[in-house]
């Protein structure tokens, strides 16, 4: 069990290898990648039953599905952080014959990545399946996924919002990074999700809204509570409300870092904010 300190720590390098990852190939999305840190931190060190000794069956275990799989650079960080490899290879990231590439993959047989996420709105539907096997074979585990609210936008994802109440997939966590910022704009512009918690609860789902996604506390108490609803009958879904680019003043808020690079002078100055704590690699 890591204390609330320990995780702070983990995910003041984590953001630190999150931008030097992106910078060292000038390509990438550092925004949704630094805001949902806290997430990602929570879930792999405290909430999810998991094994970095990897195996795609999952057996006995949570699973985790990224949907946005554009801010592959925090999963891959959190990953090597948590023992899945080693933590060198994050300096591979994008570049040619590379494990880590921009958009995770399966072809890679890269530890803890269990689906490609290249196409946005897909990753519910994975987590629905995988849900679903996992009833079907009395394996009591959990799967989670995340999304994007930018992906919101795409009409798969509600179909599947349909059908998971419909089929009491109670073994399942949903989470929408809900920064309302997207490639081309703030999502309020481009497409407004206007009461989006009034729509999922409509649809049937049990939702927790979380209000402050970047404080590590105000994130592991909600997905812990999450775990608790489960077996109900419902499957549940967090609003979780962060900042784009959080821990690097800058790069906060609006859209303008969901896919741009720090040039050097940008990285010295994010780094000079983020705490190494864990060893760069």
């Amino acid at each position: 069990m890591a204390s609330v300190e320990e995780l702070k720590r983990i995910a003041s390098q984590v953001r630190r290898d999150i931008v030097r990852m992106v910078h060292a190939v000038n390509s990438g999305h550092p925004g949704g990648s630094l805001g949902c840190t806290e997430f990602f931190v929570a879930l792999y060190f405290e909430v999810m039953k998991h094994n970095k000794n990897f195996s795609m069956d999952a057996v006995g275990e949570d699973v985790f599905f990224l949907s946005n799989g554009h801010i592959s650079p925090v999963w891959y960080s959190v990953l090597a952080h948590a023992g899945y490899f080693d933590a060198k290879e994050l300096g591979t990231f994008r570049k040619i014959n590379t494990r880590l590439q921009g958009h995770p993959t399966t072809h890679e047989e890269l530890p803890g990545v269990r689906a490609a996420s290249g196409s946005l709105g897909q990753g519910m539907s994975m987590a629905i399946g995988a849900a679903l096997t996992k009833k079907l074979n009395n394996d009591n585990s959990i799967v989670y996924s995340l999304h994007g609210d930018g992906e919101f936008q795409e009409g798969q994802i509600w179909e599947a919002l349909m059908f998971a109440p419909h089929n009491k997939v109670d073994n399942l966590i949903c989470t929408i990074d809900y920064n309302n910022a997207q490639i081309d704009g703030s999502c309020d512009v481009v497409l407004s999700h206007r009461d989006l918690k009034a729509k999922i609860e409509a649809f049937g789902w049990d939702v927790i809204e979380v209000k402050e996604g970047n404080n590590m506390q105000a994130v592991l108490d909600p997905l812990k509570e999450a775990k608790l609803r489960t077996g109900k009958g419902k499957p549940v879904f967090i609003i979780m409300h962060t900042l784009m680019g959080y821990g690097v003043d800058f790069m906060q808020g609006g859209h303008k870092w969901h896919g741009v690079a720090p040039n050097d002078a940008q990285l010295a100055q994010a780094l000079g904010q983020l705490e190494e704590t864990l060893g760069d690699y």
